[in-house]
This record gives C-alpha cells, structure tokens and sequence, in this order.
C-alpha cells in the first residue's frame, strides 16, 4: 500500500484490539447453541442491560434499558438473557490479553475488553487481521482491530471496523482517508466527547470529528479546557497520549456491591464487609502492595424515599502497611461497628484500602507485635489454593455460608474456566 509506506514513515503506529460485544460473545464461547441468536447480559442484581448482541442490537434493545420494562420484547424474541458472570469475563479477558502478547513487543490493557498495541515495527492490515484470527482460534472470542498514528484516531478506525468492515480491520493509511471517514463520523462518539460536551459542541455548529478538528485551537481550549485541545491534536495524528505499557499502581482498591436484597441485621453486614475486605486484601497480594487506611461504608436505598436514608462511612489509619487479611478484616469491622446503625435498613456496603505503596516498600514499627512472616506464609497458602480450587474455596469463618445477601444473579451461567465443577464434560 502506497499510502501505507508515507504513514509508516511518521514512525508511531498503534492498533486498538476491542473484543466484540465481549459479555455476550463470552457467553457463547461454552455455549455455541446461542451462536447468532440475540443475547443480553444484566448489570448487577439483574437489572439493566449493559451487553448486547448483534441480533440483540437489531431488535431495538437498548443499552441501558431496565430489563423488566422490556419484558415481553425479550420472551417474544427468544432472546438469552444472562446474569453478569464477571469471574468468566475476566478470565477470557486475560486469555484475549495474552494472546496478543504473543504478537506484539508492546501491549497496553485499556479495559477488560480492549488493548493498544504497538505497531511502529510494522503496521498493515494483514498483521492485524492475523492477529483476530488467533485470538478467535486460541479463545472464541471476536475482535475488531483499528490502526492509526494515535490513540484516538485508532478508537475511530476500530468503530469503523467493527460497524462497515467484514473483516473486522481497518487502517487509516492516509490523510485524504482520515478526513473522509472523519467528515462522516459524529464528535459524540469521539473518545473522550461523550453526550454533554458534543451537546454544547453542536450549538456552535461543530457536528462531525472533522469540523472539531479543523476548530480554532484556542477557541477549545478557552471553552473546553486542554483536554479537547489534547483530543483535537490527536485527531491532527500528533501523539499526545503514548503506549503506556507499565501499568501504574493504583491510589486505592475498593470492593461493593448493591445486594440483591435490603439488609438490616448486624451479623449480615458483618459477613457482608468482612467478605469486602477479604477481597481488596486479595487484590493488594496480588498487585505485591500493601495499604496504610481501611475505610467502611454504607448506604441505605436512595430510591426509596419511604426509608430513613443514611450514608456513613469511618476510616483508620494504620502504623504498619499490610495486605493481610485477617488485619485488614479485623479493622473492617470495627469500622462497621462504628457506624451501624440499628434502625437503619442498607442497600449497599463497600471496603476501600488506600494509600496503597509497594510491598518491598513497607516498614516495621517497633511497637508492632504481629508475627507477619506467619500471617505472610499463611496467606500466600490460602491464595494459591483459592487460585487452584476456585474463589473462597478457603475463607474466613466471619464471611459466613449462607450469603443470601449476594446479588441477585437468578440467570448466572458456569463459571466453565474457574471454578473445577463447571467444567464441560465431552462424551466419547
């Protein structure tokens, strides 16, 4: 390709991989009875629709769209609806990731189903096309693949792909194509827009990502702050946002789910929050961090307003960073007790850890009397035998047994790759 070579001579050269309707292409995977038929995937506690697919998409369903008001449209058309099952999804998405890793030099994870790839070694529409076909081969799942100069511009090359192209690929190999798809394509759907400020973009008369672009600088900086001057050069192929393929440690980790029923009782928020904090003492494990705050909170139901309404929330700070579970459960739930209130009915609960720094960064106090090395072989036991056996598989007595204050998740399907009892099992 003739324009391909004066691209490439601009040197930078990204891919954006966006897995297809990931949730409901998941579902499919283990499950090929659903293969072009309509699919949808419920949001927590079963209640909105936050996957669709293809088929689904051409009845009219609507991201967003409580389930329960499209009732009668979903049984009329046979479609499949499914509980989030976020253990499969994340597990997959992992599979798609490394992948891809066997493809490219460099990789940066943008979200559970999306990925830019370094391409300034090669770019052509072949390697990506390449690189669909072995993902689809190693993992069932189907991704669309956008090449361009930038980060942006390969978000709009990915869209096209997905939405005009068969196979799935698209490059933007010249300027004359980038301003024919740009002069086409609407400024809502640019990365980084969104509805409110393509709102007031178009009361100014700018509709498409060519006229943005093609706006005074000035004039968007003064009232779009830099960050559309900083979308807008991207779109102009200058690389404002770079490959960012070490990925930063996180501020803080936070655990909470809506439960799938209103609770009341002490015992069960202490299940609740201790379950919580279990988790995020996972995370900062397996992210080799530890945490110096702990902090609890609650809410009652804001869409009830027959309900007395009640948001607290307590934090520690503490002398030694740790991501042990039995401490960090331990100061949870004295949060908790700090701020329950018995005349109270909540809706939801959340464990946040903060302050997070690396685990090799961690410094002993004098006055600290826990036998950490203990605790540290302890956990690292009960982690690998959780990664073995399936999620809390070993876990605290506090979490309790029952849960029946877990989401509702009356349409969940097996779990397939995590969980050994959910395996298929192939008659000879």
């Amino acid at each position: 390709m003739g324009g391909s070579n004066f691209y490439n001579s601009q040197g930078n050269m990204i891919a954006l991989a966006d897995c297809n309707n990931f949730y409901a292409s998941c579902e499919r995977v283990f499950n090929p009875k659903i293969k072009n038929k309509p699919v949808v995937v419920l949001s927590n506690n079963d209640g909105c629709i936050i996957a669709r697919s293809n088929e689904a998409k051409k009845l009219g369903i609507k991201m967003g769209e409580p389930a329960f008001k499209i009732k009668n449209l979903l049984e009329k058309n046979n479609v499949n609806v499914y509980s989030t099952n976020f253990a499969l999804y994340g597990d997959l998405s992992k599979r798609v990731m490394n992948t891809i890793k066997t493809e490219v030099n460099q990789i940066e994870v943008y979200s559970i189903d999306e990925a830019f790839l370094d391409f300034s070694d090669f770019a052509d529409e072949e390697r990506a096309f390449l690189i669909k076909k072995k993902v689809y081969k190693w993992t069932g799942i189907p991704v669309s693949v956008g090449i361009a100069k930038t980060k942006t511009l390969a978000k709009v090359a990915n869209h096209i792909a997905k939405k005009y192209k068969k196979e799935g690929v698209f490059m933007f190999d010249s300027e004359d194509l980038i301003r024919r798809a740009l002069n086409v394509f609407p400024v809502e759907d640019l990365w980084g827009i969104g509805r409110k400020i393509s709102k007031r973009l178009k009361q100014f008369g700018i509709y498409t990502a060519l006229q943005f672009r093609e706006t005074d600088e000035k004039w968007i900086k003064r009232n779009f702050s830099i960050n559309g001057v900083k979308i807008q050069r991207e779109l102009k192929g200058e690389v404002i946002y770079p490959l960012e393929t070490l990925r930063s440690r996180k501020k803080n980790i936070c655990t909470s789910r809506s439960f799938g029923k209103e609770v009341k009782e002490l015992s069960k928020l202490r299940e609740v929050v201790s379950s919580h904090a279990n988790s995020c003492a996972t995370k900062l494990r397996d992210e080799k961090s530890c945490c110096l705050t702990i902090s609890v909170f609650l809410s009652t139901n804001p869409f009830n307003s027959k309900v007395k309404q009640y948001y607290p929330c307590r934090l520690f700070n503490l002398d030694v960073p740790t991501n042990d579970s039995i401490e960090i459960v331990s100061y949870a739930l004295k949060a908790l007790e700090h701020i329950y209130r018995s005349d109270c009915t909540y809706k939801k609960a959340g464990v946040i850890v903060g302050r997070i720094i690396p685990e090799s960064h961690t410094q002993l106090s004098l006055f600290d009397n826990l036998d950490r090395d203990k605790r540290r072989e302890i956990n690292s036991i009960v982690d690998t035998i959780n990664r073995k056996m399936g999620k809390d598989k070993v876990k605290l007595a506090v979490q309790g047994k029952a849960r029946d204050w877990k989401l509702r998740q009356e349409r969940l399907s097996p779990c397939y790759t995590t969980r050994f009892a959910d395996m298929l099992q192939v008659r000879v």
